[in-house]
């Protein structure tokens, strides 16, 4: 479908206030809209800044605009608008009749991307939900013979619903039912948790603004078959798994859902039981795209969304790894420079998901964050507590083993303060020396 693509340019108080968006280059809201709408293979024929120095409430925009945009729709025979900008319902219908043309706004945009990205129930649930949120505020009247139904029998009877109010009630009755599908999700992954405590492996989740190749690292790491492109939202539906430290260490790595500016509180909401995940991680590798000249304002959008879904500034220092990605496309001595620069800061790792360049050096990050201080043990694992072996290698680093002649096995190993009184509790080693002093 043919297509135009404008990002509306507040001007004055109004404009910096707009959910942050001053805080990134005019040029590249106006590039994020382009690519969000090629995501959903849109044919972009005509795209522009459209300064606005005091919006319409009917329209958002003024005559003037609204003129030329209906010029270029008409020069390029496109039949729908991207506006990157929340619109009312009344703009959004205003628009549409000045236009003769569909016009969708950026959370539309998105709700539209996230519906045909959702592959898995649970996600479709989630995407289902937001968008009729969004759409229960954006009825609007087109059934001018059904404008009034009436109730009661006879002529007598009073006026009864309006078209629209049935509609509402409908979309709240299927609102309610996917809250509580939601519900059972959530339930179940809370289940999915638990489970995992009982055999803790650490959680590592990746975070990051859309685009900046989280699912890339996430099948460099890991060897899986995650769909990894070059487009914004590539992947949707997070992804979990269990993988193995160079050190010996088991991890579970967790891809979750790339964040955007501006991200729709319908998304935030819906997407809630999927996000817990990152409540749940012991350590968040925050991706970030260096290639990208709005790197800055992407880390802050990110690091907004965190804070919103319940993760403070004193927790993310110790929590939060950057991970600074995508160095392959820079020049030499672009690159030179941050890899040097990344060397000195005590949180940040600078990587190539592509070529690999980094990977070894955040794997060891990883393993030296999750584990600790780290405490030498020389045990012997008796022949009737064989079956600790397998927790045994999980929980810690086998430098030597010896397999005796009595059957015993002999193991030289380190692994954290923690896991060692686990150990110990496992293989009965204080209960033991407990019961030989009474014995004495």
């Amino acid at each position: 479908m043919r297509a135009v693509v404008i990002a509306p340019v507040l001007k004055g108080a109004r404009g910096q206030s707009d959910q942050g968006a001053m805080a990134r280059s005019e040029e590249a809201r106006l590039e994020e809209a382009i690519g969000l709408a090629r995501a959903i293979d849109l044919t972009i024929t005509h795209s522009a800044l459209v300064p606005v120095s005091q919006p319409k409430p009917g329209t958002l925009l003024g005559s003037g605009k609204i003129a030329e945009i209906k010029a270029a729709l008409d020069e390029n025979d496109a039949g729908l608008v991207i506006v990157d900008h929340p619109l009312t319902p009344v703009q959004q219908r205003n628009l549409e009749k000045e236009w003769n043309a569909k016009v969708i706004d950026r959370t539309g945009l998105i709700l539209e991307i996230f519906g045909r990205r959702a592959s898995t129930k649970e996600g479709t649930l989630q995407v289902e939900l937001a968008h009729l949120n969004y759409q229960k505020g954006r009825l609007v009247r087109s059934w001018t013979h059904l404008e009034r139904q009436r109730g009661g029998a006879g002529f007598m009877g009073g006026p009864g619903e309006t078209q629209i109010e049935a509609d509402r009630r409908l979309l709240q009755d299927k609102i309610i039912k996917l809250e509580r599908e939601l519900e059972q999700v959530r339930r179940t992954r809370q289940l999915h948790r638990s489970k995992r405590k009982k055999v803790p492996h650490p959680i590592v989740a990746l975070v990051g603004y859309t685009n900046a190749g989280k699912s890339t690292l996430f099948n460099r790491i890991t060897g899986a078959g995650v769909l990894a492109e070059d487009m914004l939202f590539a992947t949707l539906d997070p992804t979990l798994r269990r993988m193995k430290l160079p050190q010996g260490r088991t991890v579970i790595l967790s891809d979750t859902v790339g964040f955007i500016s501006n991200l729709p509180t319908h998304l935030v909401a819906a997407f809630r039981a999927t996000l817990e995940e990152v409540l749940e991680a012991d350590l968040i590798l925050h991706v970030r795209d260096m290639s990208d000249p709005d790197n800055g304002a992407q880390s802050a959008d990110v690091l907004r969304i965190l804070t919103d879904l319940g993760i403070d500034e004193k927790d993310g220092a110790e929590r939060i790894l950057e991970v600074w990605n995508k160095i392959d496309r820079l020049e030499r001595e672009g690159r030179a420079a941050l890899v040097q620069k990344a060397e000195t800061q005590p949180n940040v790792i600078a990587v190539s998901a592509i070529s690999g360049e980094g990977v070894d050096t955040l794997l060891a990050e990883i393993n030296q964050r999750l584990s600790g201080v780290l405490v030498d043990r020389d045990i012997v694992v008796p022949v009737m507590q064989l079956q600790l072996l397998p927790w045994i290698y999980d929980h810690s680093i086998v430098d030597h083993r010896e397999d005796m002649e009595d059957g015993n096995v002999r193991l030289e190993l380190r692994l954290t303060e923690t896991e060692a009184a686990e150990l110990d509790r496992r293989l009965g080693i204080g209960q033991r020396t407990a019961r030989e002093d009474w014995e004495r």
